[in-house]
Order: C-alpha cells, then sequence, then structure tokens
C-alpha cells in the first residue's frame, strides 16, 4: 500500500472511530447479551499503530487490508461489480457486534457451511462475500490481495477464543428465522418511505457524491445479488433493526424490521451465480439457502430472478464458486 493510502487509512479509521463514539449516545434498543456468552471488544487501528510487538512489515499488510475492507470500491471492475463495500453490511470496520462482525469467521473456520455443502476456509468465506455480497468475484487465493484482507480480519480477531461458539453480538439472526405469518409488502413499503427512502431513495438506488457511494444501494443492479446472504429475510431483518436508521439504530420494532426487510428483498437484483436458467429450479436446488428469500416466487405478477441480468458484471459463476470433496 503506497503512503497515500496508508494515511487515508489511518485518516479514516480516526474517523471512524468519532462516528462510533457519537453513535454510542444515540438512545438505542439493541438486543442483550446473553449469559454466558462470549463478549469480544475487538482491536482497532489506533491499537494496531501503538502495538510496538506487530512487525512493521505485517502492520503494512494489515493496513492494506483495512484499506480494501473500507474502500472495496478501489476495486471496481476488478474484484467488484456494484456499489458495495465490505463495511457496507460489517460496519464499524468489522469490529461492531451486532452488525456482523468478521472476527467469528477467523476463530471460528476451518469450518462445513451450509451454503456450498462443504468445509470452508477463512479465504473461501471472503471469497462469498465478494462473489454475492459485492457481485464480482474475490481477489485470487494466496494473492497479495487475498493475504491483506485475511491479515485484517485476523488483527480483529486478536485475543478471542478459538471455536467458541457462545458468541455475543455474531451475524444477524437474533429476530430469529421464522417469518411473521402477517408480514406485508406494503407495511414494508409504508416503513422503507418513512425511515429508510430519505438515505436509500425512493428507488432504493441509494445515493453517490462525486462518483463515491455514500449510501449503498438495496436493490437494483448496483446491489447485492440474489445469492447474498442480505436477502434472506431473517438476516435482513436483524441486520436492519440492529443497525438502521443509521443515526438512531435499534429504534425499529420487530414487525417494522421485518416488514421492510420483505419489502427491500421482494426488489430486483443481479442474478444468483448459482442460476441454473431457471430460477424455480435454482430456488429448489438451493432450497435451504432460498426457503428463506423470496426469489423464485412469484411477486406482483413476476417470478423474482427471473432473467438474465447480471449487472454490471460480464459473466455470471466466478471460478471461485467451486465444490470441496474430501472422498
Amino acid at each position: 500500500m503506497n503512503r497515500k493510502h496508508l494515511m487515508l487509512a489511518v485518516a479514516a479509521a480516526m474517523m471512524s472511530q468519532s462516528v462510533l463514539a457519537a453513535d454510542a449516545k444515540v438512545p438505542v434498543n439493541l438486543p442483550e447479551y446473553k449469559e454466558g456468552q462470549y463478549v469480544h471488544q475487538a482491536p482497532t487501528i489506533d491499537d494496531l499503530m501503538a502495538d510496538e510487538s506487530v512487525n512493521p512489515e505485517l502492520r503494512k499488510v494489515i493496513l492494506k487490508g483495512y484499506d480494501m475492507f473500507m474502500n472495496t470500491q478501489q476495486f471496481r471492475g476488478e474484484y467488484v461489480f456494484n456499489d458495495m463495500n465490505c463495511k457496507t453490511c460489517h460496519m464499524g470496520e468489522g469490529r461492531m457486534n451486532w452488525s456482523g462482525p468478521v472476527w467469528p469467521a477467523v476463530t471460528t473456520l476451518p469450518d462445513y457451511r451450509g451454503k456450498n455443502k462443504h468445509v470452508n476456509s477463512l479465504e473461501e468465506r471472503i471469497a462469498g462475500c465478494f462473489a454475492y455480497s459485492m457481485n464480482g468475484t474475490p481477489p485470487a487465493y494466496g494473492s497479495d490481495d487475498m493475504l491483506a484482507m485475511v491479515a485484517y480480519h485476523q488483527w480483529v480477531a486478536k485475543g478471542a477464543p478459538v471455536y467458541e461458539k457462545k458468541l455475543g453480538g455474531r451475524g444477524f439472526s437474533h429476530l430469529g428465522k421464522t417469518i411473521p405469518e402477517d408480514i406485508s409488502y406494503e407495511k414494508g413499503q409504508a416503513v422503507y418511505e418513512a425511515n429508510c427512502a430519505i438515505c436509500h431513495g425512493n428507488d432504493g438506488a441509494g445515493q453517490k457524491k462525486d462518483g463515491k457511494v455514500v449510501f449503498p444501494p438495496l436493490w437494483g443492479d448496483g446491489a447485492y445479488n440474489w445469492g447474498a446472504g442480505m436477502t434472506r429475510i431473517f438476516t435482513a431483518a436483524s441486520f436492519i433493526q440492529n443497525n438502521m436508521p443509521l443515526s438512531k439504530p435499534g429504534s425499529l420494532s420487530d414487525a417494522d424490521a421485518w416488514n421492510v426487510a420483505w419489502y427491500v428483498n421482494s426488489q430486483e437484483r443481479p442474478q444468483d451465480p448459482r442460476y441454473t436458467g431457471d430460477a424455480k429450479e435454482t430456488r429448489e436446488k438451493f432450497i435451504d439457502f432460498h426457503k428463506h428469500s423470496r426469489y423464485g416466487t412469484e411477486v406482483n405478477g413476476a417470478v423474482l430472478g427471473q432473467h438474465d441480468n447480471t449487472g454490471d458484471k460480464p459473466f455470471l459463476k466466478p471460478d471461485s464458486l467451486k465444490p470441496r470433496t474430501f472422498e
């Protein structure tokens, strides 16, 4: 990473810490940690800069990974083909509990993952985010860029126990996985228009300033594709309630979070990279995943995902999405 990017990374870290400090003053209604859960306080970039035990060369690599994490759009057209950054879904630099902190991946992998039905490494887990959430293709396994991403993930996991299962603030599922029976597109639209449209736009396209993404899109070509974890209604509902609206996370009711997640994920987006040519067939092939999404179901007279649109990406499936077996 050159000096310019290094300075930008450090400045961004300081800014992010200020934002988090300011957010902490906002009264919120976030979930409570359960008894017996391990709650990790991930180290910051300031901690990295102050830690004299970290080799200077390693520090450079971690900072490069941090820069990639915070400004993934710098790889638009190479690894990323939509308007997302890693920090879009993993807020607070990937350290913040209740916002999909990334450190648990370091401490629990390798492990079996139901999404692709085999044991995944940390590199493969990161690759999945590029393939689905970024609608792109990941840095090559073992490359300098992948090493940097892994190094940053491992930095924020510093001090956390390995293979601890009772982790507090992990992931996006505190609302459970059962979709309420009274969920409604119309109710969700009303919640969206009242709380979300001001930042993400009435058309869900987000906002940019001087060509840079300020608020990410929630649907359309610039959004996460149909294979991304955020298309699952329970994932989106928990993320939204814990983190949105940005100025007052935790302020939406359970019902509002479920309904707006239903509405957002009833809109079209780029194709699932696992697409077989038929959305309903693809849904059934990957039903363990898509039973939680609206993909392959009829909404407003059309089957969601029944199209060949890959957004700005000139391919469907990246080479990194490959099966693994030890038989």
